[in-house]
């Protein structure tokens, strides 16, 4: 698989096999990913990578605290602007009601926001996730330098056949994810990845993006 396609099949897959992922898979994908690039070579990123009975046992903690209408811990971090703008508040919106709608969340479903959260706590029916953290004392460019990183990861993920999707909700149920992975105070919870192979049997969702004109600008060209 080419990067072009590789950039062109990723997509946040949000319905994932139970068909395990062998270990060796994940250690070539984030051996390859230590040549993202940062700044300062700081390499900020801090890697937690979950399967098995723990990732059951913290899928299972995380879905009861959803189930029970928690609203999640003290945000560390803001998720979105709080007041999103045109037209990154209608891509959202858009987007929003296009993947739940295609699994089968209804925008007028009064227990929407409990479904919503129970599948994310679920990971998806994903086998792995992978748990991204940055040092509190962490700046905007080390966020930045942990999305390039993240990418690098996803797209060597499809290099190998398998789908993934970022989740920022996770950081709503960090101090469970925490008992699980051991992180300490100094370290923020970013998001969280799931990892697997994709369920064939649910239809596949592609969300749209905004067209090049409306995001890049050629000066000098």
């Amino acid at each position: 698989m080419d990067v072009y396609e590789a950039v062109d099949s990723r997509r946040a897959v949000r319905a994932f096999s139970n068909e395990p992922v062998p270990k060796e898979v994940l250690e070539r994908v984030l051996a390859a990913a230590t040549r993202a690039p940062s700044s300062a070579n700081l390499q900020p990123w801090h890697v937690y990578v979950v399967t098995g009975e723990p990732l059951a046992e913290l899928k299972q903690r995380a879905t009861a605290r959803a189930l029970a209408g928690d609203g999640g811990d003290e945000r560390q971090y803001p998720m979105y602007p709080a007041d999103l703008i045109a037209p990154y508040r209608d891509r959202a919106f858009a987007a929003a009601a296009q993947r739940y709608a295609a699994l089968g969340i209804e925008r007028d479903d009064p227990d929407r926001p409990m479904k919503i959260a129970a599948l994310n706590t679920d990971a998806f029916g994903a086998p792995v996730v992978l748990f991204c953290y940055l040092d509190q004392t962490m700046g905007p460019g080390q966020w930045g330098d942990a999305g390039m990183y993240l990418q690098t990861v996803m797209l060597l993920l499809r290099a190998e056949g398998l789908h993934s999707c970022p989740q920022v909700m996770w950081t709503m149920y960090r101090k469970t994810v925490s008992q699980t992975v051991g992180a300490g105070d100094r370290l923020i919870l970013f998001c969280g990845i799931s990892v697997g192979f994709e369920n064939e049997d649910v239809p596949r969702l592609r969300t749209g993006r905004a067209e090049m004109a409306e995001t890049v600008n050629f000066i000098g060209c």
